[in-house]
C-alpha cells in the first residue's frame, strides 16, 4: 500500500452563485410581500391629557392666488401687494414656520407672480412653493 507523502489541496466551495440566489430571493420576497393590516389594528388605549392645547399645531401653509388680470388673493380674500406683505408678516410673527404656496394662473404675466414672490420675501417668508398641474400626456422630456 503506497503511503502519501504530499498533502492534497482541500476542496474549496464557490459561494458566489449561492449569494446571488439569496439576494434574488430577498428581492423577490420584499417585492411580493404584503404587510398585514393586523399590525395596524392594535388594540391600544392611548393616555389622556388635561389640556387639549398642550402641543402647538403645525403651521398651515397660506395660499396666494395670482389671477390673469393681476388680482391677488390670500386664502381666497382679495388683497393688494402691500396688504399681502403686511398679512404675511403678521402670520410669520404668529407662527415662524408658516409656508406660502403660490398659485399662479397659466395666462397671467409672470411679473404678477414675481411681485407676489417679492412680497413674500419682504414679509420674511422662507418656505415658498409654487403649485403647478401636470399636463395630460406629458412625458419626461422638457420643453
Amino acid at each position: 500500500m503506497p503511503i502519501k507523502t504530499q498533502q492534497d489541496e482541500l476542496p474549496a466551495l464557490n459561494l458566489t452563485p449561492m449569494i446571488d440566489v439569496v439576494f434574488l430571493l430577498i428581492v423577490f420576497f420584499m417585492c411580493a410581500s404584503k404587510f398585514s393590516s393586523d399590525q395596524r389594528d392594535i388594540d391600544l388605549r392611548l393616555p389622556e391629557v388635561a389640556k387639549a392645547d398642550a402641543a402647538n399645531a403645525a403651521p398651515k401653509s397660506r395660499q396666494v392666488a395670482v389671477y390673469a388680470g393681476g388680482r391677488i388673493a390670500l386664502d381666497r380674500e382679495d388683497v393688494t401687494l402691500a396688504q399681502l406683505t403686511q398679512k404675511l408678516a403678521a402670520a410669520k410673527a404668529e407662527q415662524p414656520g408658516v409656508g406660502v404656496v403660490i398659485l399662479g394662473d397659466a395666462g397671467c404675466d409672470f411679473q404678477h407672480v414675481a411681485d407676489a414672490l417679492a412680497a413674500c420675501k419682504e414679509a420674511g417668508i422662507s418656505q415658498l412653493s409654487v403649485s403647478v398641474r401636470v399636463a395630460q400626456g406629458a412625458s419626461g422630456e422638457r420643453r
